[in-house]
């Protein structure tokens, strides 16, 4: 018997397909949660792209040759 094949979801399909839901689907309270969860992914990206930021501030600095 062979084992079923494993399909790799790219990255980013999720969302997208999240996206592009019917909404007409949900009720209130279940259009009011996926907003909570909305805005906590919102803010654990920005908190990413503040760390990503921070890092490279890091680097630039400490790479970029002394002010002459």
């Amino acid at each position: 018997m062979e084992e079923p094949v494993s399909i790799r979801v790219g990255r980013g399909q999720r969302l997208i397909e999240a996206v592009r839901e019917d909404l007409e689907l949900y009720g209130v309270a279940e259009l009011e949660e996926r907003l909570e969860v909305l805005a906590a992914e919102t803010a654990r990206v920005k908190a990413q792209i503040d760390r990503k930021k921070s890092g490279r501030a890091a680097a630039d600095a400490l790479f970029s040759p002394p002010p002459a």
